[in-house]
């Protein structure tokens, strides 16, 4: 590692090594910062490790000479903006590990989110790969997609899903994980954009359930009912689940192309009998797909409902979107080219559909 960091000249942006070797030569035991010894220990036998495995690992073609390039003046790009230093040392020493193809988008964690997890050197390099996409999705391409747009990672089987975009402030979250830093480095089908913490590999969604294709051809196709319900037992709307069941039957929901379900969490509602059921399941069910993104953009829109004559209105309080007043507590809970679900804070107040029966 000495002779590495030697061959840099004083200027280098290996900043972070030198004044670790400047701390660490100080006698001074009430030094603020002895943390960096057991910290710059570790992830110096974790880099080691990653640099050895994705050696081994990477294809006789595999990187270019142009990948090492790119990856030099993408290490360049991140030391000089700062706060990115342990990602710039491996796109120097393993590009491998992030450029596996023509096209690559790479996630860069913050050393201090970096510095702050306890994780062995082999699931370190798992969680890297898990940040790392062999497609170009620059700043601009990201903040096209739609909430649910879900794409590959290099980490085998394991996938990332857009869970906020908002145009109107720009900000954008994958896996629930804010983009802190867009656009940290953009060079031809090469981008890097700063997160504020890494992605948790348990919550990779399944890529085939949600992604939305480009064109497909199904709006002839009716909505999967089956599914539906099936998504809300398993999600914790059981009672919503049995009461929407139950009344299928119906022929309005044969016709369907495309809805949007508010699921209200578990209650008694479901003891109701026909048609109050019947009524108070379709006056949560709109007949068009509105992700989050989508209402929040239509505040203040009245929404046609199932129940014909009976609208919903977008509404915000307290800063939080709602509909009818109802707080919208687990927006784009599933998303598909059929169906949005979205999870509501209590079912919607239905007093006035059961004047008709009265």
């Amino acid at each position: 590692m000495d002779e590495y960091e030697n061959t840099q000249s004083p200027s280098s942006d290996f900043d972070d090594s030198s004044s670790f070797q400047s701390t660490t030569s100080m006698a001074n035991p009430s030094c603020s910062h002895w943390w960096h010894g057991p910290f710059y220990l570790v992830m110096s036998i974790t880099l080691v490790y990653i640099a050895f495995t994705s050696t081994n690992h990477s294809r006789p073609e595999s990187p270019l000479p142009p990948a090492h390039g790119l990856a030099f003046n993408a290490s360049r790009a991140l030391r000089r903006h700062g706060g990115f230093h342990i990602t710039a040392t491996l796109l120097q020493i393993s590009p491998e590990l992030f450029l596996s193809g023509p096209e690559s988008t790479l996630f860069a964690i913050r050393d201090s989110a970096i510095s702050n997890l306890t994780v062995p050197p082999w699931a370190m390099r798992q969680l890297l790969r898990y940040h790392a996409a062999p497609s170009a999705l620059p700043m601009a391409a990201l903040v096209k997609k739609p909430p649910g747009f879900c794409f590959k990672t290099l980490l085998d089987n394991k996938n990332l899903i857009i869970t906020k975009n908002d145009p109107q402030s720009g900000s954008i979250k994958i896996n629930n994980v804010s983009i802190s830093d867009p656009d940290l480095f953009l060079e031809g089908p090469f981008s890097i954009h700063g997160v504020s913490g890494p992605f948790d590999v348990d919550q990779s969604p399944p890529c085939d359930q949600i992604t939305f294709p480009e064109s497909n051809g199904t709006d002839h196709l009716p909505v999967d009912w089956t599914r539906i319900v099936r998504l809300l037992s398993s999600n914790g709307f059981i009672s919503f689940a049995i009461g929407l069941n139950s009344v299928l039957d119906n022929n309005i929901f044969e016709n369907l192309r495309c809805v949007t379900i508010f699921a209200p969490p578990n209650s008694g509602f479901i003891s109701s009998t026909s048609p109050f059921l019947d009524r108070i399941v379709r006056v949560h069910i709109l007949p068009q797909s509105f992700t989050y993104v989508e209402l929040s953009a239509a505040d203040n829109s009245s929404l046609m409902t199932l129940v014909p004559g009976y609208n919903l209105t977008v509404d915000k309080f307290s800063g939080n979107l709602g509909i009818n007043g109802v707080e919208i507590t687990r927006p784009d809970l599933f998303l598909s080219e059929k169906f949005v679900l979205h999870g509501i804070s209590r079912e919607f107040d239905v007093v006035e559909l059961f004047s008709s029966f009265i």
